[in-house]
This record gives C-alpha cells, sequence and structure tokens, in this order.
C-alpha cells in the first residue's frame, strides 16, 4: 500500500508463535517508551511519545480479547483481502512478479494457518453470527470458481511494463497461472468446505458482540477506541435519538419544498422515480468523477495547503461488491507513484439511487480521505507512525465534516441532490443509534432494519450491508458522527474566540497538520492554536 517492497515476496504470519512473539514484542516496547524520561522533549516529540504509548496500550489492552480467533468476516479477512490486494500492487519489474508468485505460493499455509486460528474460536465461543458465515464460505467459493481470465489473481497479466522481453511475460504468464490453478483455486476450495462443513454449524445465533465471551468489556473497549472520547453507549444512543430528529426535521423540510406532507410519501416517490436510479454502472462513476472535479475546483478557498498525490475512481471489483459499501476510499502510496483510488460499488446500479453521489464524493475523495490521509503521508518531520496512523474517530469524523463544507460552497443545488446530503448524514446518526442497540441494548437484527426503514429512505440493498457490517464491526461506526460533531464544536470555539480574527483556511490546515489525532489531542491542538492566534 505505501510503496515499501522489502516484504513483497511474503505474506502475513497467522500462526500462534508469530501472535504470542508479537505480543511479547509490544509488551517490551511499550515498557521501554514508558521509561523514556521527557524531560527537555519539544512538543512534538513530546506528542510522539504520548501517541505511541498510548498506541501500544491500546494494543496491549485488545489482546485479552483474542479477537485472532475470528479472523474472517463477510467484509474482511484473509480469504477477501488477499484478492483484493492486488490491484494496490505496483508491478515495474521482473522481481515484483516474482515476489508476486511467492505470495500466490504461500496462500494456502495462511488459510491452514488462520483455520486453526478458528478451530480455536470454536472451542472459545468466538464467534461470528452464523447466517454470516455462510456469507464468506460462498465468497470463497464464488472466487475459487473464477475462470483464470477473469481471476483478480491473474490481474497483472493484463498488462506487463514494455521493458519485459516477450520470454519474460510468457513465463511469469505461465508460472502465475499454474499458481492460481495449483495453489490459489484449491486453497480457497478448501476453505469454504471447513467453513460451511466444520465452522458455520458452530456460529452464533445472538447477533450483538454481547453475546460473546466478556461481550459487555468488549464492547465497551470497542466504544473508547473507536470514538477516542469517555462517552459510554447511553450517552452515544441518546446523542443519536437527538441528531436523527434535528435531521430528520431538515429532511421534512425538503421534501414539502419538493410538494410532499411527509417524509414517508415522499421516499416512496424516490424509489420509482426513474430518474432518480442510474442507467448503467458507467454513470454512477461519471457522477462521482463529476462531483470530484467541481470540488477540487474549489479547494483553494478552505484550505492553505493542498494535497500533492492525485486521485482516481474505480469500481469495486465484481467479486466483492455483494457484500461492499456503496464506497470507500484506498490511500496512495506517499511518493504518489500509485494515486489515492475512490471504489464505487456499481452493483446492482437499477435498485441504487443517485441521491447520495454528490455528498460521498465529497467524503471518499476530496476534501474527506483522499485530502487528509494524502497530506497526513506528505508532512515533513513526522514518523512514519504519525503519518500513517489512523483513528477512527478523526479520520471519519473529518470525511463527513468534509460533506457540509460542499453544502457551504453552494453545492447540492438540485434539491434531491441536498435530500441525499441530509440523508448521508441521517446514516451516520442512525449508525450512533442501531450500533449502541445491536450491542449494548441487545437489539436484534429486524429491529436495525426497522429504525433504517423508520427513520430514512436508504436503499434496501445498503440497509442490509450496513446493517450486518455493524453487526461484525461493533463501534466502528459510532466514529463519523461524533467526530464530525467534535470538529465543528472546535471550529466554533475557534470562531468565537478569534472573531474577525480568524481564519478558515488556516483553521482546517491546523485540523489536518499533525496527522490523525485522538480527538482530545486535536481539542488540544486547536485550543493551543487559537491562544496563539488571539
Amino acid at each position: 500500500m505505501l510503496g515499501d517492497k522489502r516484504y513483497n515476496d511474503k505474506l502475513s504470519d497467522y500462526s500462534q508463535a508469530a501472535i504470542d512473539a508479537e505480543a511479547r514484542a509490544e509488551a517490551v516496547f511499550l515498557k521501554r517508551f514508558l521509561a523514556i524520561d521527557s524531560k527537555g522533549f519539544n512538543a512534538q516529540e513530546l506528542l510522539n511519545k504520548d501517541l505511541m504509548v498510548r498506541q501500544l496500550s491500546v494494543d496491549v489492552e485488545e489482546r485479552r480479547f483474542k479477537e485472532w480467533q475470528m479472523p474472517v468476516l463477510q467484509n474482511s479477512g484473509l480469504h477477501l483481502e488477499s484478492a483484493e490486494m492486488v490491484p494496490r500492487l505496483s508491478f515495474d519489474t521482473v522481481k515484483d512478479y516474482q515476489d508476486y508468485l511467492t505470495r500466490l505460493k504461500a496462500l494456502p499455509l495462511a488459510f491452514d494457518q488462520i483455520t486453526v486460528q478458528m478451530h480455536n474460536g470454536i472451542k472459545n465461543k468466538l464467534m461470528p453470527p452464523q447466517f454470516l458465515i455462510e456469507k464468506i464460505a460462498r465468497q470463497c467459493e464464488d472466487i475459487a470458481a473464477l475462470s483464470l481470465d477473469s481471476s483478480p489473481f491473474t490481474l497483472p497479466l493484463q498488462k506487463f511494463p514494455a521493458s519485459f522481453s516477450e520470454a519474460e511475460k510468457q513465463n511469469l504468464s505461465a508460472a502465475i497461472r499454474a499458481a492460481v490453478v495449483q495453489h490459489v483455486a484449491p486453497a480457497y476450495q478448501k476453505f469454504a468446505v471447513f467453513v460451511a462443513r466444520d465452522y458455520a454449524p458452530h456460529g452464533r445465533q445472538d447477533v450483538g458482540v454481547w453475546s460473546l465471551p466478556d461481550g459487555a468489556e468488549r464492547y465497551k473497549f470497542q466504544v473508547k477506541t473507536s470514538t477516542t472520547t469517555d462517552m459510554d453507549a447511553e450517552q452515544i444512543h441518546q446523542l443519536g435519538l437527538r441528531e436523527v430528529a434535528r435531521i430528520e426535521a431538515q429532511m421534512l423540510a425538503t421534501a414539502q419544498k419538493l410538494g410532499f406532507t411527509d417524509l414517508k410519501s415522499f421516499n416512496a416517490s424516490v424509489l420509482v422515480n426513474p430518474d432518480l436510479h442510474p442507467k448503467s454502472r458507467q454513470e454512477i462513476l461519471d457522477k462521482y468523477i463529476k462531483y470530484t472535479e467541481q470540488m477540487e475546483a474549489k479547494l483553494p478557498q478552505l484550505f492553505g495547503r493542498l494535497p500533492k498525490a492525485k486521485m482516481v475512481v474505480m469500481a469495486v471489483p465484481e467479486f466483492s461488491e455483494k457484500e461492499a459499501s456503496g464506497a470507500s476510499y484506498n490511500n496512495g502510496t506517499p511518493d504518489g507513484s500509485r494515486p489515492g483510488q475512490v471504489m464505487v460499488n456499481t452493483s446492482d446500479f437499477a435498485e441504487r439511487l443517485t441521491l447520495p453521489i454528490e455528498s460521498t464524493a465529497l467524503h471518499e475523495g476530496l476534501p474527506g480521505h483522499h485530502m487528509q490521509i494524502s497530506i497526513a503521508q506528505e508532512l515533513e518531520g513526522l514518523p512514519e507512525f504519525r503519518k500513517q496512523g489512523g483513528y477512527n474517530a478523526y479520520v471519519e469524523g473529518w470525511a463527513l465534516y468534509s460533506e457540509r463544507l460542499g453544502e457551504e460552497l453552494g453545492f447540492f443545488q438540485d434539491p434531491y441532490s441536498y435530500y441525499g446530503h441530509l440523508q448521508d448524514e441521517m446514516l451516520r446518526a442512525i449508525r450512533l443509534v442501531v450500533d449502541t442497540g445491536l450491542h449494548y441494548k441487545k437489539w436484534n437484527r429486524q429491529q436495525v432494519v426497522d429504525f433504517f426503514h423508520d427513520h430514512s429512505g436508504i436503499e434496501e440493498v445498503d440497509v442490509q450491508s450496513e446493517t450486518d457490517r455493524y453487526i461484525v464491526w461493533p463501534g466502528q461506526a459510532l466514529g463519523y458522527k461524533i467526530g464530525q460533531l467534535k470538529i465543528v464544536e472546535l471550529r466554533e470555539y475557534a470562531t468565537q474566540k478569534l472573531g474577525k480574527k480568524f481564519d478558515l483556511r488556516a483553521f482546517h490546515d491546523e485540523v489536518l497538520g499533525a496527522g490523525a489525532l485522538p480527538l482530545d489531542v486535536l481539542e488540544q491542538r486547536i485550543h493551543a492554536w487559537v491562544n496563539t492566534q488571539i
């Protein structure tokens, strides 16, 4: 991902020996960092130490939950990530291809290692919900069944560098195709059988994380690390209900301007309005590109520092689109050799709506994830763990805040697109309610689906995939709204304190100027910056 090719012939080691060795190393590092005398450190060095201690402490604490014994989910894990990794690799030299070949041949061992961990998960009752495990088996079967020409693993063979000789192209092509047939496909087939026959029968019946061993403590930990706040699940649930009510009032006002008396009738009309549904996969991509270019032209009004890295809009690979979100972002390399990628789900295009595309384009690309992550990678004088660090509430909070910047610039001229913008924010408010509902209040899956339908017109395909995502990623969905509200709060604080001296471009540069931060640290940073401006 980062363009560092030192380990390009290796896969992660999922063996218990490797997991235990990493645990010992982290404990030693934590002890060593804590022993460092910080006297005389400047502010940046002190923050480096504090953030490293914080990160290691979280890692050490998390190990008691043995998350590695649930290594695959319907939206993540070796079975998906191995295939999704391929388009993110660069293939510039013969060695790049040879390293890749070595990796393909190592896949069976990696699958065997996670199978051992999953057997341990069965023993310790660390299991995903049963109905989602069945999707994992199907995903593996589908990937194994792909023809050689359509397999994601043969993607590097479609275009060789011009400097390669014909003999090199033929030899590499033959070797990689043979590895897919002899190593990759059989590994997927074997794993699919294990998941369906031996693993799925032990899947848990309740969907909330509360039903796992130490469930309440697990969720408390996830809430703390995902939000980087001291808020508890009840506070977050109530915040979500307030935000849902506030946004719902704005949505109703928009619907009434369009001639509807209530949201139910408006949402029903949207679903059957052919003008609000894409006519092709390409139309979805074209709209993302259009809205990205619209924002790119306006960035100098909002920011002093702009990212050097380029960005492209791409379709999610078809093998993973069934469980993929509507859009996501893959960061580019720090040296700019591979651009950032906004990955757009173009499946079931006729069932999707065009309403949220303008808002989502801002979130995933500019000035959202691409801008924040690219600037972090380009910062000088920071250690790599700061440049590449990701605090969920900061990263997702910034991206959600970015959607609001489009509104401030006068975008969302189409009232339906503006409604989609509100609905995108509503989605993040709903997440506060349903994530805590699932994992703290012991809601069942249908209660989450019903809450979605009662408070939004989000298309069914997204309601279903979003619900399953919250089930397997407890706490992750809380970061968006909590992070956004903190950034808005800090902007209001700076505006009030500085009055006419407040410079929005300088504020944004300050928010983005130290890489991703825990929200409490971001607050300290902005308060300190304000004091220097007074």
